[in-house]
């Protein structure tokens, strides 16, 4: 009897590990599948944000993201990444009138900047390079529904505070010592959520792109207007008709977090450029 009863628990321990292997091996089929999925996406890659409504602004942010409203958007497609060093270097190839951005290196863009954003953009090159590309610069409502979905959150991937593995953020103006070093490429920030928080989509927003609170900040269509929300159009709002200042969103590799909500909004000439900004084109479905 008691050499059956060894057997028996032998031979279940035996199943119980196969069992387990199996599990686990179908886990990491599925993980390895997910990470695969993942890295297949393609640079300049797009995402169609479905048309409906969505709540733009917050009430308890800064003076100018006031008052919270909801927005109508018609179907739109927006890019998955910030548009990046080797995106941008091409388009200068071929528009030698645009100076190169501040500490600018074609080596550094085909090598290890190759899929970090392409910063130190003016507003004009943005929108040169979104039309060169046959896209356009996002409205403004269009990029906060696609950094923050319906649901009213603060960040893409929810109303938690940042993390240094979901955004790049918080450097400080002292923080900048070199591309590679100071900006993360467009497509991290997914994984290290994953593991350490549980959020499966990581850094990403409701609709999957990436890095739209940090990294760099991002320049969009619309003219700046401090008060435009007090009486913005319902439905497909492009902005003021004119004016001195063009909207930036998302902030970037040196804001705090409360500077890279979804909604908070940051202005800048159209001749400005910055170590901080890039940006990310849309069009039309």
């Amino acid at each position: 009897m008691k050499f059956f009863m060894m057997f028996v628990f032998t031979s279940f321990c035996l199943l119980s590990n196969s069992f387990l292997t199996f599990v686990w091996s179908e886990v990491s089929d599925t993980e390895q599948t997910e990470n695969q999925a993942e890295e297949a996406h393609e640079l300049g890659s797009m995402i169609l944000i479905p048309a409906g409504e969505f709540l733009m602004g917050e009430n308890d942010g800064q003076r100018n993201e006031r008052p919270e409203h909801t927005v109508w958007l018609d179907d739109y497609l927006i890019n998955r990444f910030e548009v990046t060093m080797t995106e941008y270097q091409k388009f200068l190839d071929e528009h030698l009138k645009f100076e190169p951005p501040p500490l600018w290196d074609d080596g550094v863009a085909f090598t290890e900047g190759a899929e970090l954003p392409a910063v130190g953009v003016t507003w004009e090159a943005a929108n040169k390079y979104c039309l060169w590309v046959g896209q356009r610069l996002p409205t403004e409502a269009e990029w906060e529904k696609a950094a923050r979905g319906t649901d009213g959150r603060r960040f893409p991937w929810g109303h938690m505070q940042p993390f240094v593995d979901i955004a790049r953020y918080n450097h400080g103006i002292t923080g900048w010592v070199s591309y590679p070093l100071t900006l993360a490429s467009v497509r991290s920030g997914v994984k290290g959520m994953s593991i350490r928080h549980g959020l499966k989509t990581g850094g990403k927003s409701p609709y999957g792109l990436y890095h739209m609170s940090g990294n760099a900040a991002e320049w969009v269509a619309d003219w700046y207007d401090r008060y435009y929300y007090e009486d913005s159009p319902v439905k497909n709002p492009k902005g003021p008709e004119a004016g001195d200042r063009k909207v930036l969103r998302g902030g970037s590799w040196e804001d705090e977090p409360r500077r890279i909500r979804v909604t908070a909004r940051a202005k800048a000439e159209v001749e400005f450029s910055d170590l901080t900004i890039g940006f990310r084109c849309a069009k039309d479905k």
